[in-house]
């Protein structure tokens, strides 16, 4: 399986979380995303993105839903649901 963020991936596709890296200038991200509950295996889906721009997305991880910027969500890299 190859993975790819969460940012890019098609609307209503469920994913499971792959792994969660915040970025250089915001290392803390990925604690935070991890504590919403962007965990390795967890499925993810892409609901929404925002018009125009395509910012804020909101996505769905296991049970609950989240409006987050698309940079937050490129973070979050997923892979194939099985």
């Amino acid at each position: 399986m190859h993975a790819l963020s969460l940012d890019l991936t098609p609307l209503g596709k469920r994913f499971v979380v792959a792994n969660v890296q915040g970025p250089a200038h915001a290392p803390e991200w990925a604690t935070w995303l991890q504590e919403l509950g962007f965990i390795t295996g967890e499925q993810v889906t892409l609901m929404v993105r925002g018009v125009p721009g395509g910012d804020p997305l909101v996505v769905r991880v296991g049970a609950s839903t989240f409006a987050i910027r698309r940079a937050e969500a490129a973070c979050v890299l997923v892979e194939d649901a099985p």
